[in-house]
């Protein structure tokens, strides 16, 4: 029994230049759907939080820190991407490099993780809806929008917004990446809006003292601020719908973090700025801000955008998400039925078993206790693809790279202290959990993914 046998990356290479999937998705199209998928909670939630608890108006050091992290991972990323276009992403890539059970586990815990967040996402999205509502004194009984454990029978508007981009993904890449690409463009426009209004009320007295907290509140807050970040792994996993992905995959990936980064970076400047920290430990801090300045009708508008935006990043997570779990289906380390395409080269079957579930999830669970656990999942994960990059380097030296992480193994190296970092600095009860996962996927290896892989044959 050969737990870390390999894929052969010629093979991988080769299949993915004859896949008779439409390449539709060019860069633009990848930095939107990146984009889309990144910018979220990291920007209409953590920077007022994390400014009033953590960091202070210091803040915007901290979201400088999490993404020259993040640029490391990136980084990674971009040289797998530009070698081996895969629909697979980090699962191939670990499956290249490391074998087939780190494979096999790296594939379940990206599905643990963004499952996870699909239904917290969904359920964020639910709330966000409700408090636009408010304004027009329309009110969605709690029996209907409001998970059992939080009084009410079912979170519906979470199964209904998650099942609709289901549907709209359904429809294949080139129907599905205009309504994308739309969403994304309005939610950057209306933080740009936030942005452009909000600088004619900053108040330098109001980052005054910087780090209130001192250079350890800057680290702390980095920490916290690296998980917004997340999300651009899955743009690798559109690597057999995207035009010529060895160039078009490293360029979106790099310059979608580096938007995001700038995005994160001003809006924090902004927000210091407009309000004394110590007020910003609000869900929506953005928002509070403009009302606390007298733009009501700009604060609306952030209102639509952020739920806008977060369609963008059920999106992102169900198209990425799904292609993996096809390809899993494909490697027969789950059961074939899973790389099930329609007409359109859509994973009809993976789609729909990961939104039904993240349906239910968002719809009659609550989540907030698990957030962290989503976190550790892919945290993990990004450890993983670092340290094959540093693996792949030394097993496949003579294999052909359009693009390769600068100065050695320094920066794989440092991505995944950074994630080491950051998982150790997670609670002991996401621990546990995560930990839990990992015996249940573990033992359905050897129950089923063992004996009927493709490479077992």
């Amino acid at each position: 029994m050969n737990l870390f046998r390999k894929q052969n990356v010629n093979d991988i290479v080769l299949k993915s230049k004859n896949s008779n999937k439409m390449r539709t998705l060019g860069t633009l199209d990848l930095i939107l759907m990146s984009i889309g998928a990144v910018i979220g909670t990291g920007v209409l939630v953590l920077p007022g939080v994390v400014a009033a608890t953590t960091a202070g108006p210091g803040e915007i050091l901290s979201f400088i820190i999490a993404g020259i992290a993040s640029i490391f991972i990136v980084l990674c990323y971009s040289e797998f991407s530009s070698s081996i276009p895969s629909a697979g992403g980090s699962y191939t890539y670990v499956y290249v490099a490391l074998g087939e059970f780190l494979a096999y586990i790296v594939g379940m815990a990206v599905m643990f993780g963004y499952v996870l967040s699909l239904g917290i996402v969904s359920s964020g999205w639910a709330s966000y809806l409700n408090s636009f509502l408010e304004v027009f004194n329309i009110s969605i009984p709690d029996v209907i929008s409001k998970v059992p454990g939080q009084g009410g029978i079912v979170n519906l508007p979470a199964i209904l917004v998650t099942l609709f981009i289901i549907f709209i993904l359904s429809f294949g890449g080139k129907e599905s990446k205009t309504f994308n690409n739309i969403v994304v463009v309005i939610k950057i426009l209306v933080i740009l809006l936030f942005i452009v209004v909000g600088v004619f009320y900053i108040k330098p007295e109001n980052w005054t003292p910087f780090l209130p907290m001192g250079i350890a509140g800057v680290a702390s807050g980095a920490s916290t601020l690296f998980l917004a970040y997340s999300g651009f792994d899955i743009t690798a996993s559109a690597a057999e719908e995207t035009k010529n992905p060895q160039k078009t995959l490293p360029r979106a990936l790099i310059l979608s973090i580096i938007s995001c980064i700038i995005i994160y970076c001003l809006v924090s400047f902004v927000l210091t700025g407009m309000m004394p920290y110590k007020e910003l430990n609000q869900g929506d801090a953005l928002a509070y801000a403009l009302i606390k300045v007298g733009q009501n009708v700009v604060s609306g508008f952030l209102s639509v955008g952020a739920i806008l935006g977060i369609l963008a990043i059920i999106f992102a997570v169900g198209f990425g998400t799904s292609r993996m779990f096809a390809n899993i289906g494909k490697d027969r380390l789950i059961p074939k039925v899973f790389a099930r395409e329609n007409k359109q080269g859509v994973p009809t079957v993976s789609l729909w078993s990961i939104g039904i579930i993240g349906a239910i999830l968002g719809g009659f669970i609550n989540l907030n206790s698990l957030a962290n656990s989503a976190s550790m999942a892919l945290l993990f994960v990004y450890l993983m693809v670092a340290l094959s990059v540093l693996v792949f380097r030394k097993t496949n030296s003579e294999f052909k790279r359009e693009f390769k992480v600068p100065f050695g193994p320094v920066i794989p190296i440092i991505a995944i202290i950074c994630c080491l970092f950051l998982m150790i600095n997670l609670s002991l009860m996401t621990w546990v959990y995560f930990i839990a996962f990992l015996i249940f996927a573990i033992l359905f290896y050897f129950a089923y993914s063992r004996k009927h892989s493709k490479l077992n044959k």
